[in-house]
């Protein structure tokens, strides 16, 4: 891959936009590259840490150069919109780590993760409007999702740009690092303690959370059901037990 670097280990995935010169703008090639990751991923599920190679950098949008060039038949291919969808659709939880600028595209491939840690440095914002487009890969739905209808319009609209502090006290990040260094070992951290957990209970979980409202409680009543049949839910009880009698 030219695009994307990845550390492949037994638990998760690393995977690193490599696009320095571009400032790790999104083109078709790096979406063919993300593709490929969620291949692997569907196929042997692991968890996922999504971060920006470049010092100071996690994404700076969609490749201008190739999006002026698109028209309706390119939008209507969803061709960022697909890929960061499926990212969403992953078996496992998902982590983005930010430095430095996510705007665009790259503050939508944020957005597609499940779980968000930013530098201090980081800022997020939806341009689009400004280069006569909208913000059509996510940012429309998943923003409101997110930080709530009225906040998600006002960006949307204003194409405002959020810095780390307000991005987590509106929810839109879970976690701010003061120093770059301790962004990767604050999202292994947190990738770390999500492992603990069943991998079959983590998946039914992202499940449950990702369905729409009609789902419920139905999908909720027959993953528990799966679960409590589980081999592992009986090995975790009775370990926990254990440790509970006296000795």
């Amino acid at each position: 891959m030219s695009g994307l670097r990845i550390d492949e280990r037994p638990d998760r995935l690393v995977v690193t936009l490599d696009r320095p010169e571009k400032r790790n703008a999104i083109d078709a090639d790096l979406i063919g590259e993300l593709h490929a990751v969620c291949a692997e991923l569907e196929v042997r599920p692991r968890l996922l840490l999504l971060t920006g190679g470049a010092e100071g950098i996690f994404a700076g949008g969609a490749d201008i150069g190739q999006l002026r060039e698109r028209g309706r038949l390119d939008a209507l291919a969803a061709i960022n919109s697909a890929a960061f969808a499926r990212i969403r659709a992953l078996p496992m939880p998902t982590v983005a780590a930010v430095d430095g600028p996510a705007l665009g595209g790259g503050a939508e491939l944020a957005y597609a993760c499940d779980l968000r840690v930013c530098t201090a440095r980081a800022v997020f914002g939806q341009p689009e409007v400004r280069l006569g487009i909208l913000a059509g890969a996510g940012a429309t739905h998943r923003l409101p999702a997110l930080v709530g209808e009225a906040r998600a319009k006002e960006l949307l609209f204003t194409g405002r740009r959020v810095d780390a502090t307000e991005a987590l006290r509106i929810g839109l990040v879970n976690r701010v690092v003061d120093e770059p260094a301790e962004l990767l070992p604050t999202a292994h951290g947190l990738l770390d303690e999500i492992a603990k957990g069943s991998a079959l209970a983590l998946r039914l979980t992202k499940l449950a959370v990702d369905a729409p409202p009609a789902a419920h409680p139905h999908l909720d009543l027959v993953s528990q059901a799966v679960l409590f049949e589980d081999e592992e839910k009986q090995r975790r009880m009775t370990e926990f037990l254990a440790r509970r009698r006296p000795h």
